[in-house]
């Protein structure tokens, strides 16, 4: 599902005009960058918590050259779904399959 499709639904289950529900979307996701930002946490009972999380320096390596590279310290944001969310009996997601290259031509 994109935006655009979860907008869509969120209208239609919140009674709300397609324009209204992006509104609300873009405000939740404005706020919650936000807080993320300041070091909080937003936790939503039942569906989830979002965070940040801070990842430290470490050195890494190329794959293509096998040359040993610095990467940065940083932070990232991380959603850890609640107790209702992990006990909901969801279908097994199948990974897309991998493209295969085009047949070299003779």
């Amino acid at each position: 599902m994109n935006k655009a499709e979860l907008v869509a639904k969120m209208a239609e289950g919140a009674e709300l005009t397609k324009a209204q529900a992006e509104k609300a979307l873009n405000g939740f996701i404005a706020v919650t960058t936000a807080a993320l930002k300041d070091g909080d946490k937003v936790a939503l009972v039942g569906f989830g918590t979002f965070s940040a999380v801070n990842r430290a320096a470490h050195i890494g390596r190329n794959p293509q050259t096998g040359k040993e590279i610095k990467i940065a310290a940083k932070t990232n944001g991380k959603f850890t779904p609640g107790k209702a969310l992990k006990d909901l009996n969801l279908k097994p997601v199948k990974a897309a399959p991998k493209a295969k290259a085009p047949a070299k031509k003779k």
